[in-house]
């Protein structure tokens, strides 16, 4: 899902098990599926972490009722907008980077922890890991997202923010730097993610696998439209494994 995040510096952190330890997963079955599918990238809004805290903490800030921000973003999300422009409906003219500034500054800023994961979030990523892929985490969301994300500690060898590599999705850089950081070729790159113009249409663009997560507004309207590119659908991460052992 993609949040109405600044853009900013260029920053990346790997978290990367050892060669030996990599080299020591994927046994049987799992070991011939890498040879099609090496490494796995998530998006993080609505794919890994809720994002309901998160427009929460801005209906707060903005004086409005949660509901009220809250259908806003649906609505939005239905015309196939930017679903900053639910704030920007709530306060026109807003500079929201300055806003989400004003807001840090008052100790009313950005907060993630496990409460904010999907229940299926680390054994997911778990089983995926011990089957013997790659797995890494990249979205559109702030250099400080990135920074609580890294503190939970996830089963992933890497996690990076669109704000910290300076480009976002759905620019083709940005998934030119995912395919970078995994270092593995597109064609054996799967990237999960619940939105399909900024998550699946550019991926697929870019030559990466791609599969719709159903979860969060978009994924839930938009996963029954056959017209979207993605090439696989599942309804929770614990469902990939299964999925991609499949010949």
């Amino acid at each position: 899902m993609v949040r109405p995040y600044g853009r900013g510096g260029c920053f990346a952190c790997a978290q990367r098990y050892s060669t030996a330890t990599r080299a020591a997963r994927g046994q049987g079955q799992a070991r011939r599926v890498r040879r099609v599918m090496e490494s796995i990238v998530f998006d993080v809004g609505e794919t890994l972490t809720r994002d309901d805290r998160y427009w929460g903490s801005w209906a707060d800030w903005l004086g409005v009722p949660r509901h009220t921000l809250s259908a806003l973003v649906g609505a939005v999300v239905a015309q196939g907008r930017d679903n900053a422009d639910a704030v920007r409906l709530v306060r026109p003219g807003i500079d929201i980077d300055a806003e989400r500034a004003a807001k840090e500054a008052a100790g009313a800023g950005e907060q993630l922890d496990e409460t904010d994961l999907y229940e299926d979030v680390r054994p997911g990523l778990a089983a995926l890991r011990d089957a013997g892929y790659g797995v890494h985490i990249a979205g559109n969301q702030t250099a400080r997202a990135g920074t609580l994300l890294r503190g939970l500690e996830l089963p992933a060898d890497s996690i990076s923010t669109s704000q910290e590599w300076g480009v976002a999705k759905p620019d083709p850089a940005f998934f030119a730097r995912a395919l970078q950081t995994a270092g593995t070729a597109p064609a054996q790159t799967l990237y999960v993610g619940d939105h399909p113009a900024n998550d699946i249409a550019p991926a697929r663009a870019a030559g990466l696998r791609t599969c719709l997560i159903r979860r969060g507004p978009w994924g839930h309207l938009w996963t029954g439209d056959a017209g979207i590119p993605a090439d696989y659908r599942v309804d929770s991460i614990l469902d990939l494994p299964d999925i991609l052992a499949r010949p």
